[in-house]
């Protein structure tokens, strides 16, 4: 067999397909396509270890496109290959070529960008958004050492999106983890969208960045197959080697290979038409003859199969309570004592998780210590299920991406303030439909010394506009859970474990008087009554419970029949509530410790959707906080203490 010549036919082939599904759906990007066709074409039809029959198997060699709008190239191999696709794994069909004419279209399973959850399962999450496939591919490059599995990660990244911060956070990463089953492939064509990339991200720019990384790296014409093949060979060999660097290529491609006509500036995300498509084709046909002069009949690819998978190791369906656990730490006196703060329930709970669940993996950005992530670490049992990121937050939670593609149930923690800055990676793996729990600790301003750098005020707001809109399995987004104690904040963190999604918990660095017991049972979706009362309901969560609680024993002594909710989870049972602002006079006040758009707007949707005329007055963080010595001051500074909550009451209740 001439495996250039078959590499070449395949490739062109490949860029045919390309040019004409973007030319159908009148958008897309096939010269980006191009500049992969020969990657693409070595890597699914001779050096992935993988079956088209089933593209999501647990032991297949992974391919994660980060250069997500170069998907055609992909889609166009996969459609050669008959793999099968569709939402439903039982319902699933060979992709054909004449589908790829449905590129982007409303019922399409061949989305602009990847997204497994569309029906497209060969990939593991959903990109595009530049910069970020390279540490969601170093996720599953982590489930698989930790699963003891062989299986080998490719990750085709942009040069001109490894500008992006999160590129050298995940190159790092893979250092610093030594991750030698993953393959950083870095695709030099030269240019961006606007045009020709910096010099910084040139061929041989990269080539020294990755170099000084501590990277063994390989330099090849990305469109020589005979080259190709034998870096990828370099790499396979290398992944089996326990000591090393590991590996990463850079290579030289050309956007719009094959069709001079479009190539350079001015091509990217533009489809040519009509006369100008037929001209890009005859140029391709044209390098057909030129480069498949040696191809014969009989030349073809064989895909090797991907290993058996593994039984999964049992899950234990004990789990202790929150005493017993704080008992087996010699933590009794602390328990004794009444009080404990919520990040601190949350380390223990993850502990007693990761011993009873083998799936559970914990991610931190070098907080442990103060998350209190760090008992898992601490713990000889559980250590090898902790993943210390540093600090690179946008890399953790993509890296929890992968981690779940892979079948893991990750928990990512760092400070609330902190987990801001990845925004964008926490958007993407709820797109991705990853099973992504996110713990945010020193919550709120109650953190006071530390000052408005540290404090999260508009988290809620952000991960409560997923709350919003519906999952690709129908449920919310996101949940957002905020525990008022340390009962609460255990109880939550196992429920977390338990349910396929994401959810973003909010923990607090005080310590808080216990307001519960391990009978309490906690569920998404759900609240506690605190307190009954007739004249006005008063709805809080996390740190603000307990302010609340103040103001409820000054109300009720002034002859003010109040009643309080601990609403800890957003979404919320709206029609229980409503009903209970009902037998409340049809008053409710909200209070909450960071900006607005959370807890109170959250209630007013549920208000405004019933169409009932009931009165909601809220309490939130309306100016910038600064530093002070307690939580009691940054409380009164911010007209959030329980004095402030009376005085809104009474004004609302028109009492003098």
């Amino acid at each position: 067999m001439s495996f250039d010549a078959v590499v070449h036919a395949q490739a062109i082939e490949i860029d045919r397909l390309s040019l004409e599904m973007c030319a159908a759906a009148g958008s897309g990007h096939p010269t980006s396509a191009s500049s992969i066709g020969h990657i693409v074409t070595v890597l699914l039809f001779n050096t992935m270890r993988w079956s088209p029959d089933h593209p999501d198997y647990p032991t297949s060699d992974r391919l994660m496109l980060s250069e997500g709008h170069a998907v055609p190239a992909v889609y166009a191999a996969c459609a050669k290959l008959g793999v099968m696709v569709g939402k439903d794994p039982a319902k699933r069909v060979k992709l054909k070529v004449e589908d790829l004419k449905t590129l982007r279209a409303t019922t399409s399973v061949l989305d602009g960008h990847p997204n497994p959850m569309e029906g497209f399962p060969f990939f593991d999450a959903a990109t595009g958004s530049l910069g970020q496939g390279l540490s969601a591919a170093a996720g599953v490059a982590e489930a698989a050492r930790l699963d003891g599995t062989d299986r080998r990660v490719y990750c085709i990244v942009g040069d001109g999106e490894s500008r992006e911060g999160q590129i050298t956070e995940a190159l790092d990463f893979i250092i610093d983890r030594k991750l030698k089953n993953i393959l950083p492939i870095f695709n030099c064509n030269e240019y961006g969208q606007a045009d020709r990339v910096s010099g910084q991200q040139s061929a041989d720019s990269l080539a020294k960045r990755l170099d000084a990384f501590g990277y063994e790296v390989i330099v090849i014409d990305g469109h020589n197959p005979s080259q190709i093949k034998k870096a990828f060979d370099a790499f396979i060999e290398a992944s089996g080697e326990k000591s090393g660097k590991p590996l990463a290529i850079v290579a030289k491609t050309v956007k719009g290979w094959g069709s001079p006509s479009i190539q350079g500036g001015g091509w990217h995300g533009k489809p040519p038409t009509g006369d100008q498509l037929k001209r890009a084709i005859t140029e391709l046909e044209s390098r057909r003859l030129e480069l498949t002069s040696s191809l014969s009949n009989t030349d073809q690819f064989t895909i090797q199969p991907p290993a058996q998978a593994k039984e999964k190791p049992a899950r234990s369906t004990e789990i202790a309570s929150l005493r017993e656990a704080m008992k087996k730490m010699d933590m009794e006196a602390v328990y004794q004592s009444g009080s404990l703060a919520t990040r601190r329930a949350y380390g223990i709970a993850l502990r007693e998780l990761c011993k009873a669940n083998p799936d559970i993996v914990v991610l931190d950005a070098d907080v442990s210590n103060s998350t209190f992530a760090e008992m898992v670490k601490k713990d000889p049992a559980t250590s090898s299920r902790f993943i210390e990121c540093k600090i690179a937050e946008q890399n953790m939670f993509s890296v929890g991406v992968g981690l779940s593609a892979a079948g893991k149930i990750p928990f990512c923690s760092s400070f609330s303030k902190f987990i801001t800055r990845a925004y964008d990676q926490i958007e993407m793996a709820i797109y991705s439909g990853a099973n992504l729990k996110i713990v945010g600790s020193h919550s709120g301003i109650t953190l006071a010394a530390d000052g408005p750098s540290q404090m999260s005020l508009p988290d809620v707001a952000f991960f409560r506009s997923f709350t919003t809109m519906k999952d690709h399995r129908g449920n919310p987004g996101c949940y957002i859970l905020q525990p008022s104690d340390a009962f609460a904040a255990y109880a939550l963190t196992q429920v977390m474990a338990e349910y396929e999604g994401a959810v973003y918990m909010r923990t607090l660095r005080p310590e808080h008087e216990f307001l519960y017991s391990d009978d309490q049972v906690f569920n998404l979706g759900g609240f506690e009554t605190l307190q009954e009362g007739r004249d006005i309901l008063i709805c809080a969560a996390g740190a603000m419970v307990h302010e609340a609680n103040k103001a409820i024993e000054t109300l009720d002594k002034a002859g003010i029949s109040a009643t309080l909710v601990d609403l800890y989870s957003i979404p919320f049972d709206r029609e229980a509530l409503l009903d209970l602002v009902s037998s409340n006079g049809g008053l409710v006040l909200s209070v909450e410790d960071n900006f607005g758009g959370g807890i109170g707007s959250a209630i007013a949707d549920a208000i405004l959707d019933s169409g009932d005329g009931f009165r909601l007055e809220q309490m939130h963080v309306t100016r910038i906080p600064k530093s002070c010595r307690t939580p009691e001051e940054i409380l009164t500074l911010c007209g959030l203490d329980h004095a402030a909550i009376v005085k809104k009451v009474m004004g609302m209740l028109q009492v003098v």
